[in-house]
């Protein structure tokens, strides 16, 4: 469905008319900073063909569009620029990533932004964007950037939140607290979840700022996205290194469980041979032959105990010498 739809011109909103209408007056004007912006929500194909008739969108997007599900991207239609965004949120409570989905169509005075799911950064962006009139007259590549950047600074809060997530798990790896190799595995698919929806928009992303190809004119718009380029890139290298240190603290603490799993069988195979001495002894002399040796002896039983007993200890003081106990 159509959340809003509005005209903007010298940094202004007003009232959207019929499109076509609209369109037609605004490439007319001579002032090349009005546009219009169309904002969807979950757009099916009959809603959106409402849009595409008057804008003249070309199919493949639209069926991007439509359909949902696309990886990260930057592309050109014949001057329209077709780009796919995955924003995310941290769950507090769970510690979880969430992706969710905006795509946006940027034209000859027109932008078109597709949300899809709950998940979107552009609940509060439209309203920022027309509190700060400066912006809006750059175009409708403004509103472009406007959404890039703040899909990146949410990536930063992420990546702030999966550091501190790492250090916990790695303090407890590394500490005599008993780790969870699942904590440690969600962790690592949480920052896999990070990866897809960052590492993609690398390469569109420095297409728009320093490619000749690009359709951002030169001037501060380059300058603000090769900005939220930097971010980004610092963003993916943060996740390159989480997903190496977390290889590593899986690693360790596999290890750990072998070092401890072999350290309790030492344990229990002292024991074992500590109990076996007073169950061979008590053996021997629990066979019924009448002509064994000490048999009717007086002080039989207690030898027979004190044997049993020095040689218990004597191998508890052994083992423990050894580190088995």
């Amino acid at each position: 469905m159509i959340v809003d739809r509005a005209i903007y011109e010298d940094g202004t909103r007003r009232d959207c008319g019929d499109l076509s209408d609209e369109l037609e007056r605004l490439r007319s004007c001579a002032d090349p900073s009005g546009f219009l912006w169309i904002g969807l929500k979950d757009p099916t194909q009959e809603e959106f063909d409402s849009v595409d008739t008057e804008l003249g969108l070309h199919p493949l997007a639209v069926e991007d569009a439509v359909q949902g599900r696309q990886r990260a991207k930057v592309e050109l239609y014949d001057g329209t620029v077709f780009v796919v965004l995955k924003p995310l949120r941290y769950l507090d409570r769970t510690s979880d990533i969430e992706t969710g989905e905006v795509m946006l169509f940027v034209g000859d005075r027109f932008v078109v932004t597709v949300r899809r799911g709950e998940l979107t950064p552009l609940t509060d962006l439209r309203r920022r964007l027309e509190e700060d009139p400066q912006r809006l007259r750059l175009g409708p590549l403004a509103v472009l950037h406007a959404v890039l950047d703040r899909v990146v600074d949410d990536y930063l809060e992420i990546d702030a939140e999966v550091q501190t997530d790492l250090d916990e798990i790695e303090t407890a790896v590394f500490s005599d607290e008993r780790s969870d190799t699942a904590a440690i595995y969600e962790l690592k698919r949480e920052v896999l979840e990070f990866r897809r929806a960052a590492m993609p928009l690398a390469e569109p992303l420095r297409t728009l700022h320093a490619s000749p190809r690009s359709p951002v004119p030169e001037g501060e718009l380059r300058l603000l996205l090769r900005d939220v380029s930097d971010h980004l890139h610092s963003v993916i290298d943060h996740i390159e290194s989480y997903d190496n240190l977390l290889s590593g603290i899986l690693d360790a603490h596999l290890a750990q469980v072998s070092v401890q799993q072999n350290d309790d069988m030492r344990k229990i195979s002292a024991w074992v041979a500590i109990a076996a001495l007073p169950t061979m002894v008590a053996g021997i002399y629990g066979m019924n032959f009448e002509h064994m040796p000490e048999l009717h002896w007086r002080f039989g039983y207690p030898l027979a105990v004190a044997v049993m007993a020095v040689s218990c200890g004597t191998l508890f003081r052994l083992f423990k010498r050894a580190g088995w106990l």
